[in-house]
């Protein structure tokens, strides 16, 4: 049994004051449009969809969630664009200077904004640890084969090609 004086003790400790929010800001490439979101972001997700490369041009695109209430445009209001799919009920935001995507919002969370994570310079108190779209992820996406140095390129990876077989089973050089 506990006694008074560590119960006391326990309880003022669990009335301290919360601290203050950390933040986490981001860009668009040309820097027009600024803003921040109160860190931890609520979740973080890879998207495979074929609407979600279409957007971004890429095999994939990773996002962070964060709630509108902890989410602030800090400057280049008038330079965001936006695009609105009616039947899909989405809507994407741009940089209308240098084409950055920047905001994806759906009609079904209203209440939430997600950013791409690639606009974050800092953490966002979140891993993307989620995949949606899995299935339309095109065939030509990386899979975690493994990866040589090219020679005489440096910073270039490449994965050698797969080995061909002929059909009655010799190899082919």
């Amino acid at each position: 049994m506990r006694s008074p004086q560590m119960q006391g003790d326990r309880s003022r400790l669990a009335k301290a004051p919360k601290a203050a929010w950390a933040r986490a800001s981001g860009q668009c490439q040309c820097g027009e449009v600024r803003f921040e979101i109160d860190v931890p972001a609520v979740w973080a997700w890879h998207d495979h969809s074929a609407a979600g490369r279409r957007a971004h041009g890429g095999a994939y695109a990773t996002y962070v969630g964060s709630w509108r209430s902890r989410f602030r445009l800090i400057a280049g209001e008038a330079a965001v664009t936006r695009y609105e799919d009616p039947a899909a009920g989405t809507a994407r935001s741009f940089c209308a200077r240098c084409g950055t995507p920047l905001f994806y919002e759906r009609r079904r969370s209203p209440k939430m904004v997600n950013i791409p994570r690639a606009l974050f310079a800092g953490r966002t108190g979140r891993e993307p640890r989620y995949h949606l779209g899995l299935e339309q992820s095109p065939e030509w996406a990386y899979l975690g084969e493994a990866l040589k140095p090219l020679k005489g390129f440096p910073g270039v990876l490449w994965a050698r090609p797969k080995r061909k077989t002929r059909l009655d089973g010799g190899d082919l050089l």
